[in-house]
């Protein structure tokens, strides 16, 4: 019921206070009560949400160095005087030294062409199992009723892509061919095509002199030569050739000239990459004290971290700093203090370039520093371990932000509820007000027209 003024009429009674008055009386606690478990829960909801993502920044940056493709603990480095002829990587296992290399062929991959024909792509390809051999394998693709050369060479795509042989077409003066090709490299990995008459290859031998075959040269190993010895591959990446190194072919030597490939010890680079891993435990670190800290405000008053006392966190925690202290896989180097990783007061790694220096220098560690933090079981695979039971897809974490979530749903739930009695509580007690002030006020009338009665009577009997 609407009222055009606060003020009773009749009673001149502030209908609007008494009933908020009344109102309030009735459903502050449970207000109360509701305000506090929402704000403590959304703290809870805030600090889960910034724990992940200090977690997810962590292990992005234990990731990152421990890229297969980049190794970021190599005890040794490699360099090449030219990157345009050989590029070289070190692993533990290489010694300090400088060699001459000299790339006098790449490796080479067979590329074969067909017979040409003059109706081009859609020249009509009989029926017919068509065979592809290469070093020895033998790949079949059968080909159907109203092939054309477009549609074996999809075939051949589709087909035997995985096995790295592809398959085009090229238009030339005399006419369309099949061409296909390899990713497979090295002597004796030339392509032959039989089965269909027409699409029949020998891979052996040059198309210029048979219509079909090789278009450019046979399929070839590569040739170098290191500090004057010969050395073959199938491949243009060639491991081992030099103990614990590993040479990547990119291009010919200009005649008789070599291109040096110098390996030095990595400890700069190892120093780098552990300070790395110091660095995002830190972050990792502080990112937590931010949520567990209890502060004071511009007033002295306590101030509570969103996860001060979380028990969640405070496990966390432990198991993390529990793999630091774990004994590692290594032979001799099985601890981050032999580094001179320490854990400080505020849980913090301190990293002592001193006794890394002398780690690497005068106890030759450097090549069990990548086992320690990226091999089996090491520190990374242990941290991952950790982790993942935390911020997993279905981890402790997860399945918490979607306990707190529910609770947030069942608070919104009991506000809704609670904002509905206050509604109808407020509608009750202000019909029952303006009824008890339009009471008064008819009261106060009959009251009024009492008295009007007797004044006259009096006025009258004073004239009589």
């Amino acid at each position: 019921m609407a009222i055009s003024s606060d003020i009773g009429l009749g009673s001149g009674l502030n209908i609007k206070e008494i009933v908020s008055a009344l109102v309030k009386a009735d459903t502050d606690p449970k207000q109360n009560q509701i305000t506090r478990q929402s704000t403590n829960n959304k703290a809870y909801i805030s600090g889960v949400g910034a724990l992940r993502s200090a977690l997810t920044d962590f292990t992005t940056a234990m990731n990152k160095l421990n890229d297969k493709a980049a190794p970021s603990f190599r005890a040794y480095a490699a360099s090449s005087a030219s990157d345009s002829v050989v590029k070289a990587t070190a692993s533990d296992s290489a010694v300090a030294g400088s060699y001459d290399i000299v790339v006098k062929n790449l490796a080479t991959s067979s590329k074969v062409a067909s017979q040409s024909f003059e109706d081009g792509p859609a020249h009509s390809i009989p029926p017919g199992e068509l065979s592809i051999s290469q070093g020895g394998k033998v790949y079949k693709i059968t080909v159907g009723d109203d092939a054309t050369l477009q549609t074996v060479r999809d075939q051949i795509n589709s087909e035997l892509s995985a096995s790295g042989i592809s398959a085009n077409i090229v238009n030339g003066k005399d006419g369309a061919r099949l061409v296909l090709g390899s990713t497979t490299t090295g002597k004796g990995s030339d392509i032959s095509v039989s089965g269909i008459d027409e699409l029949k290859i020998d891979g052996t031998k040059s198309m210029a002199a048979a219509g079909a075959g090789y278009i450019d040269a046979l399929a070839q190993d590569a040739l170098i030569t290191i500090d004057g010895l010969a050395v073959t591959s199938a491949s243009n990446t060639i491991k081992d050739a030099v103990s614990g190194i590993s040479l990547e072919l990119t291009g010919k030597s200009a005649e008789n000239v070599a291109t040096k490939v110098t390996v030095v010890a990595n400890n700069d680079g190892l120093k780098t990459s552990i300070q790395s891993f110091v660095d995002a435990y830190n972050a990792l670190q502080k990112a937590i004290s931010s949520l567990t800290n209890v502060t004071e405000d511009a007033d002295g008053n306590k101030v509570l971290g969103s996860l001060t006392n979380d028990p969640t966190t405070r496990s966390l925690l432990s198991d993390l700093r529990k793999v630091l202290v774990e004994v590692g896989p290594g032979d001799r180097l099985t601890s981050l203090s032999q580094l001179g990783i320490n854990t400080q007061k505020d849980g913090t790694l301190e990293f002592n370039s001193t006794k890394f220096t002398a780690a690497m220098e005068d106890k030759k560690l450097g090549g069990e520093v990548q086992e320690l933090f990226t091999g089996t079981n090491g520190l990374f695979e242990r941290m991952n371990k950790v982790v993942d039971t935390y911020n997993g897809t279905d981890g402790i974490l997860a399945k918490r932000k979607a306990a707190l979530d529910k609770v947030d749903k069942n608070l919104s739930n009991q506000q809704a509820t609670l904002d509905l009695r206050i509604e109808s509580l407020t509608a009750s007690l202000t019909k029952q007000y303006v009824a008890l002030d339009t009471a008064l006020g008819k009261m106060k009338a009959q009251a009024n027209q009492i008295t009007s009665i007797f004044d006259a009577m009096n006025a009258q009997a004073k004239n009589s």
